[in-house]
């Protein structure tokens, strides 16, 4: 029993969990819990908790598969998909996504919290060499995949739209969701076919980034003048560092004031999207690009008090690391068409996949080594950082090329890196009502 007391579920004693999440499972299956906020917050923690858990701590999974988040998506989906859920929480999941508009509370924590958590000076100095070297990724990954999309009879835009822009898009929470919002807000269709699509597609591009990694290491130690053995810039004086801040011990004020500052700043990009500048030269600008701008200025002109903003990266990293599972959760039940991620895995789809990612990596590289980068660094943060899983996926492919100290490089391509193709999102999508 005290082996089982040091193990924790969610911060929670294992034997607590497990008695209150036996009432829950059992409740529901009895169809007792209500179809409100408390019932949605009661089941769907539950479930995603559980699964969540498991998934950290499956050997292989966690690492290369997206650990718990992927498999609370995958195991909630199969099971709404097979009939197999109670009808109380196939119905509290539709409201938590969809009555309840929480998804549109989640994603502006991510947004409002990351953009604001980074460290000014590094945002500043970011966006003049590195942000571009993104973009070369980008282009180049669209060019690939366009190549591949046609060598298979695809169309080139359909394959930028439905398989470039989610796998560079920073992952699932903070990239494939509200993308899909975005096309949804775009375009007027219902997102649920395309984000079933772009998770699947999502998931085999972070295994395949993975698996690029140890390749590029390879490359580094056959070809040494490719790379900088960790270093990314070949003149150190140029590198960005991040300047030490003193830490801020959060309080619940502050903890409060960065859900007052999201909600103010998810109002304020509404106000722009529907009435001061709905569109820029006929292009329509949704709400979520609009949060993205004004985060980023608010923080490079430094517009908001260190404590708030401490306070808004707080609510981020709840959202980022452990409210996802919930979130997964109920995109695995309300959201995804199973029919459509069965469609997904096929031989050609891997293959355009394969060219996705490597064109994220010559892009990446050869316009990283034109502004001063060394090639092989530059293709895995600029490259293989976009096109991973968000967070966890940094640390796999980092961990995989032997290359960790390029972490604050990779949190740039995962956060600003993904607000990026959000906006890129917004404007491509107008090409395809």
């Amino acid at each position: 029993m005290e082996k089982l007391r040091s193990v924790k579920f969610y911060g929670v004693d294992l034997p607590v969990f497990l008695v209150f999440a036996v009432i829950v499972l059992v409740s529901c299956y009895m169809e007792i819990v209500p179809n409100q906020l408390i019932g949605a917050v009661a089941c769907m923690f539950t479930i995603g908790i559980l699964l969540g858990e498991i998934g950290e701590r499956i050997p292989i999974w966690n690492t290369y598969c997206g650990g718990g988040a992927l498999l609370a998506f995958f195991v909630c989906g199969f099971l709404s998909y097979k009939g197999l859920l109670p009808e109380c929480v196939v119905n509290n999941a539709n409201g938590w996504m969809n009555e309840y508009s929480f998804l549109n509370l989640f994603i502006s924590f991510l947004i409002v919290g990351s953009l604001l958590g980074l460290d000014r000076n590094m945002l500043i100095r970011s966006s003049s060499l590195f942000l571009p070297t993104i973009l070369a990724g980008v282009v180049g990954s669209m060019v690939f995949g366009a190549i591949g999309g046609m060598i298979f009879g695809k169309d080139p835009m359909y394959v930028i739209t439905s398989y470039v822009l989610p796998i560079m898009g920073g992952g699932a929470g903070a990239g494939a969701i509200p993308m899909a919002q975005v096309y949804a807000d775009v375009t007027g269709e219902d997102p649920s076919a395309y984000l079933s699509f772009a998770l699947a597609i999502l998931a085999v591009g972070n295994i395949v980034s993975v698996i690029y990694a140890p390749i590029l290491n390879v490359i580094a130690s056959v070809f040494p003048k490719l790379s900088g053995n960790g270093e990314l810039m070949k003149r150190a004086d140029k590198a960005v560092k991040t300047e030490e801040k003193a830490k801020i011990a959060v309080t619940m004020d502050d903890v409060g004031a960065g859900i007052f500052l999201t909600g103010a700043f998810f109002v304020l990009s509404q106000l722009m999207a529907k009435k001061i500048l709905p569109s820029i030269m006929g292009v329509s600008i949704p709400n979520f690009a609009y949060l993205i701008i004004l985060a980023t200025f608010a923080n490079i002109f430094n517009l908001i008090p260190e404590r708030l903003k401490a306070g808004a990266q707080k609510c981020q990293q709840f959202c980022a690391n452990k409210l996802v599972w919930i979130q997964m959760v109920g995109v695995g039940v309300a959201i995804i068409d199973f029919n459509v991620m069965l469609s997904v895995f096929s031989l050609q789809n891997l293959i355009i996949v394969i060219l996705i990612v490597g064109g994220g990596i010559v892009g990446s590289a050869l316009f990283g080594a034109f502004v001063g980068f060394y090639p092989v660094e530059s293709a895995i943060t600029a490259g293989l950082c976009m096109s991973n899983m968000g967070g966890a996926g940094d640390l796999a492919v980092l961990g995989a090329a032997k290359r960790m100290n390029l972490i604050s490089y990779a949190q740039i391509s995962s956060r600003i890196g993904g607000a990026m193709i959000l906006l890129i999102a917004s404007v491509v999508f107008t090409f395809v009502k």
